[in-house]
């Protein structure tokens, strides 16, 4: 009896714990009790069944507690306590995070027009994202991992929201905008002043001549345009503190919730629908990118652009507005979890205690000072060791290398894919980033969903999804080689990329804009008003091409007696406004190109739940949020930092005409040499891709070496324990056979 009181008595107290709440704790009672303490009755001299009767009962201020236990929680957030909804509630947020981000790429060609600044500074720009993410993410991953991690998320899609919309701001403290032109709206008659003039009086007054050019600069300290874009800089570094909490501490969330089987489809499922934003946030983009920056305070007909031209700027802060919105909303919901729920599969009865790395459970954080105050020193002394562990697991060290070579690649050509569209193959903003939309990000969206899937379906092992994403990221290697094949033709303009007679050649200095059939005109070299002739050769201006006269206002405006056309074509010597249109040879490759892309996206993200999976199973559980918030932390600083900068600071090298600011200074890009642009945007990608294959053979290896072990050392576990199995057995054979034939008196 005594026996089966001292192994029923655990038991009997968990299902009265299970059955009646517990009393409300003494926030003074400074220690943690015992395991003796746990297990022992409440009652010494009574028998288990009297201590259950004995329980004190629990008033209603007791349910209303703080302090109550985890049971009352888990009443309080019952609807919530769902791994499923939990993930629904993610994929929105995460839904929120992408579509603000990739709405953020889509306006850098706008925003850099806007601002008439380089695509170096415009990189800057974008690259603060991760800056303010990286400040806090290491923080944000070990520390709040020990606190509510929902509310933690939920707070930071609010501070993403508002940093989203101080990005806005320079757009309305900006007054409208006034694109760099030599014809002005009042101005648009014969008289005006971009065209060629052989009178004597205007040769004589050179400088009336280039009044254009001197006008502004009288107004440039009236005006802080020129340094609004540090706003747009502010606002993207709050927004990247505010999303550092939503990977590393939704996926562990959801890691330690769900069932393990189940982690990577769930995880496929959060990436494939999250990846919806990016699609929404691209499409976003177009559609504004469509509307004129002033929408609404502008006519239409009185602008002399359109869409394609170089200096057009669309609605690119209506977008930010909607997406904070967007973020403001998915916070809502994940403000309603709890700290921790049952692992799914699992009773509530389990529920006594959160993950060990969780801080053991809500009920374990005490609001008491002097409680807190230990309890972050454990954690801060905790830090240096678990870092040293991460350091010296080499998988997760050369995956950490390998991933922050690929993204460097990623970043950078995604930062700068919809200025390429527009250069390479004469694609409006609009339009590129449409097919960016909806022809990219949907591959990498069914990629990420059909990879998650077969490692669920086939049960993929680790060496196996280190095999499988070794040869997607070859496969996509050979795709992006073929890129190089799909280039266009130099649009020919005179006097950057053609001569005067149509040679197609590259110049480097200003004078090469000039010719003997404009060097009577007193043109000036700093405008940019590109007109196109009937021979297919664009003109920098108006007066560069010795026109002398004009017909028509705004977009129908029309050049006649153009000295350098007539030279050329004996029919016809006049222009029109805007510059000529790519070859119908380049309309066919494009659309070779968007092929190629769509097999690269999918390719690339066919492996990346594999690469995860490989990453998640190489390290303890109680580092995971560390681990993926250290390598979320290294990613920003060596590729999303960097690669948006120096992408497009190799970017500017290629450019042919510089556009001129308020003050005179050089301001964004009009014309760019699409060959050494070609060769630079697909160029980089490819070396970070062939370093990275360096990396992959001692990836595999370790991945071989410590995972084939592991297999080994289980199966040398069943065999041995069968072996025990089978030798009790034939020894308790032999002793009955001894026994029958010796019996004892």
């Amino acid at each position: 009896m005594e026996s089966t009181q001292d192994h029923s008595e655990p038991s009997l107290r968990k299902k009265a714990e299970a059955t009646c709440p517990p009393l409300k704790e003494d926030v003074t009672h400074q220690s943690e009790p015992s395991l003796m303490e746990e297990t022992a009755p409440l009652h010494p001299e009574s028998s288990p069944m009297e201590n259950v009767a004995q329980e004190p009962k629990v008033s209603a201020v007791d349910y209303a507690s703080p302090h109550s236990g985890p049971l009352m929680k888990e009443d309080r957030h019952s609807c919530f306590n769902n791994v499923k909804l939990f993930l629904t509630a993610l994929t929105f947020a995460f839904f929120a995070k992408a579509l603000s981000g990739s709405y953020m790429k889509s306006t850098i060609t706008q925003m850099e027009r806007r601002f008439d600044i380089p695509s170096s500074l415009i990189g800057i720009t974008d690259g603060s994202f991760e800056i303010g993410n990286l400040t806090v993410i290491t923080f944000v991953s070990y520390f709040g991992a020990k606190f509510h991690r929902p509310k933690l998320i939920a707070t930071g899609m609010v501070l993403m929201a508002i940093g989203t919309f101080i990005i806005t701001l320079p757009h309305f403290i900006m007054g409208r905008y006034e694109y760099e032109s030599a014809i002005k709206p009042s101005h648009n008659s014969t008289l005006n002043v971009s065209l060629c003039s052989t009178d004597p009086y205007d040769k004589l007054m050179p400088e009336f001549l280039n009044i254009s050019s001197k006008v502004p600069k009288l107004g440039c300290k009236k005006t802080i345009e020129s340094s609004l874009w540090v706003l747009a800089l502010l606002g993207n570094l709050i927004r990247g503190i505010g999303e550092s909490p939503v990977i590393p501490l939704g996926i562990s969330y959801l890691d330690d919730h769900a069932k393990q089987e189940n982690f990577a489809f769930y995880l496929g499922c959060m990436y494939t629908f999250g990846l919806l934003g990016p699609i929404f946030g691209f499409v976003l983009g177009s559609f504004c990118a469509k509307l004129f920056v002033d929408v609404g305070f502008v006519s239409s007909d009185s602008l002399t652009i359109t869409p394609k031209d170089s200096r057009w700027v669309g609605a690119w802060w209506l977008g930010f507005l909607i997406a904070g919105m967007i973020s403001i909303l998915a916070a809502i919901p994940i403000c309603f979890f709890p700290k921790s729920m049952p692992r799914e599969g699992e009773g509530k009865t389990k529920h006594n205690r959160s993950p060990k790395w969780s801080g053991e459970g809500d009920h374990r954080m005490s609001d008491h000072p002097s409680q807190q105050s230990s309890t972050f020193s454990a954690l801060a002394k905790g830090f240096l060791p678990s870092m040293k562990r991460l350091c010296c697991n080499p998988i997760y060290v050369l995956l950490l290398l390998q991933g922050t070579l690929l993204m460097n690649s990623m970043i950078g050509t995604l930062t700068f894919k919809p200025k390429f569209m527009e250069q390479q193959y004469g694609q409006t903003a609009s339009r590129a980033n449409l097919l960016l939309g909806l022809v990219n990000v949907p591959p990498m969206a069914i990629g990420i969903f059909c990879g998650g899937l077969v490692m669920k379906r086939f049960k993929i092992n680790v060496i196996g999804a280190a095999e499988f994403c070794i040869g997607t990221a070859v496969a996509s290697w050979m795709l992006l080689v073929l890129y190089f094949t799909m280039g266009c033709q130099k649009t020919p303009v005179a006097g950057l990329t053609a001569s005067y007679v149509g040679v197609m050649e590259r110049w480097d200095n200003e004078h090469s804009l000039f010719s003997q059939c404009n060097t009577d005109c007193m043109c000036s070299s700093s405008q940019w008003e590109p007109v196109c002739a009937g021979n297919g050769l664009t003109y920098v201006s108006p007066c560069l091409a010795g026109c002398k006269s004009s017909s028509g206002t705004g977009l129908k405006m029309e050049f006649y007696n153009c000295s350098c056309v007539s030279h050329l074509t004996a029919t016809n010597s006049s222009v029109v406004l805007g510059q000529c249109p790519k070859t119908e040879d380049c309309n066919k490759v494009f659309p070779y190109y968007l092929a190629v892309t769509v097999l690269e996206s999918f390719t690339l993200s066919f492996g990346g739940m594999a690469e995860f999976e490989v990453l998640m199973r190489s390290i303890d559980t109680e580092l995971k949020p560390l681990a993926i918030g250290i390598y979320s932390l290294m990613i920003r600083m060596f590729a999303g930092i960097p690669a948006p900068i120096y992408f497009g600071a190799l970017i500017d090298t290629t450019c042919l005409k510089w556009g001129t600011n308020h003050c005179g200074r050089r301001g964004a890009c009009r014309l760019y040499d699409t060959d050494a642009f070609r060769y630079i945007y697909l160029g980089v990608p490819a070396g970070f891709a062939m370093a990275s294959f360096a990396l992959f053979i001692p990836f595999f290896m370790q991945v071989k070496k410590r995972f084939a072990i592991k297999d080994e050392k289980a199966f040398d576990n069943v065999c041995t324990e069968l072996d025990i199995i089978n030798e009790d057995n034939d020894r308790t054979g032999c002793d009955l056979s001894m026994n029958a034939v010796n019996p004892d008196p």
